[in-house]
C-alpha cells in the first residue's frame, strides 16, 4: 500500500446525521479522529458517550495510536466528543509511552468563541483559545505516521473558521462545505457565514483532480425511498451531479438559491447546547458551587403579545 494512501474508517451517527472519521497511516498505525460526536438527549438533558465509546472500540481493535483530534469547525448541530476522547485515549496511550492526542482546529476559532461566549455567558477562561491544543493555519501541513501528509484548507462560507483536511493528495474531509451530490451544500446563515464564500470554497474543492474523494461532515438521505448514508463522492461526481454546485451553476444562481433555501430552514435542534460545548472543545462546564450542576444556557423567547415586566 503506498505510504500516502490512508486507511479510512467512516462512522455514521444517525441522530445528528454526522459522519465521523478515523484516518490512519497503515505503515505505523498512527491515526487521527475527525469531528467525533458526544451524545446528548435534549428531552432529559443527559450527556452520554455511547457513540464516542464505539470509536474507542474501533481504535483499540486496530491498535491505533491517535495523535490528533481534528475539528473542521465549531459545529452547531452536535456536541463534540473531542475532550472526552482525549482523556480516554491519553490514559490508554500513556501505558505505551504515547502522549494524549492534541485537539486541533483552525485559528479563526477565536472569532466564534468570542461571539458565542458572550451570547451565552460562557466564562472567558472556559472559552479561551487555549481550550484547543493546536490552532491550525491556512494551508498548514503536518504528517500522520511516517509519510501521510495532511494539508489544512480554509473553506469558509458555512462558518468563518471552517477548515477541510486533505490527506495524501487524494482524500479531502470537507466538513460542512459540501454534502452528498443529491443534497448539495450546507447552509450559510450562521454568524460569519457567506454564500459567496461557500461558493468559492466549493469551487476550490471541485478544482481538484477528478478522482479525489470528498468526505463530508454529514449525510441526510432524502426520501423516497431513503438510501443508505454515503460517506464520499469524487470531485467528478460533484461536478456532474451536485444539485447546488455542479458545473454550469453560476455564483449568482447559487447565492440566490442559498438565500431562499436558508430563509426557510429551522435552527438546528441542538444549536444552543452544541455551540456552548464546542467552543470549549467539548469540555464540560464547571460545576456550580454548592450544587454541582453543570449548566448550559438556553434563550427564552417571548410569545406574541408578551411584553417586558
Amino acid at each position: 500500500m503506498p505510504p500516502e494512501h490512508p486507511v479510512i474508517h467512516p462512522v455514521f451517527e444517525p441522530n445528528t446525521g454526522t459522519w465521523q472519521y478515523v484516518v490512519a497511516d497503515p505503515s505505523t498505525s498512527e491515526a487521527v479522529i475527525i469531528d467525533p460526536v458526544l451524545d446528548y438527549d435534549a428531552s432529559t438533558r443527559t450527556v452520554s458517550t455511547h457513540t464516542a465509546n464505539n470509536l474507542l472500540t474501533l481504535i483499540h481493535s486496530h491498535s491505533y495510536t491517535v495523535n490528533r483530534i481534528l475539528k473542521t469547525h465549531a459545529h452547531a448541530d452536535h456536541l463534540s466528543a473531542a475532550a472526552y476522547l482525549q482523556s480516554k485515549l491519553g490514559a490508554a496511550q500513556a501505558h505505551r509511552n504515547h502522549r494524549p492526542p492534541l485537539i486541533c482546529i483552525g485559528w479563526r476559532i477565536g472569532i466564534v468563541q468570542t461571539l458565542f461566549g458572550q451570547r451565552y455567558g460562557v466564562p472567558a477562561d472556559e472559552r479561551a483559545e487555549s481550550a484547543f491544543d493546536t490552532l491550525i493555519d491556512d494551508d498548514e501541513q503536518f504528517v500522520v505516521g511516517r509519510a501521510l501528509r495532511v494539508t489544512a484548507l480554509h473553506l469558509p462560507g458555512h462558518t468563518p473558521d471552517h477548515l477541510g483536511y486533505m490527506f495524501g493528495g487524494s482524500h479531502v474531509f470537507c466538513g460542512d462545505s459540501l454534502f452528498h451530490p443529491d443534497i448539495g451544500s450546507a447552509r450559510r446563515d450562521f454568524p460569519g457565514g457567506s454564500a459567496r464564500d461557500l461558493y468559492a470554497s466549493a469551487r476550490r474543492l471541485l478544482a481538484l483532480p477528478a478522482a479525489v474523494r470528498i468526505w463530508p461532515g454529514h449525510d441526510y438521505p432524502p426520501p423516497p425511498p431513503p438510501r443508505e448514508p454515503v460517506s464520499w463522492a469524487t470531485v467528478a461526481d460533484h461536478r456532474r451531479e451536485n444539485r447546488h454546485l455542479r458545473d454550469g451553476i453560476s455564483e449568482e444562481e447559487f447565492v440566490t438559491m442559498r438565500g431562499e433555501r436558508d430563509a426557510g430552514l429551522c435552527a438546528p435542534r441542538l444549536l444552543h447546547q452544541a455551540l456552548q460545548m464546542n467552543i470549549r472543545a467539548g469540555r464540560l462546564p464547571r460545576p456550580t458551587p454548592g450544587f454541582g450542576d453543570r449548566l448550559l444556557h438556553l434563550p427564552m423567547r417571548l410569545g406574541p403579545g408578551v411584553g417586558e415586566w
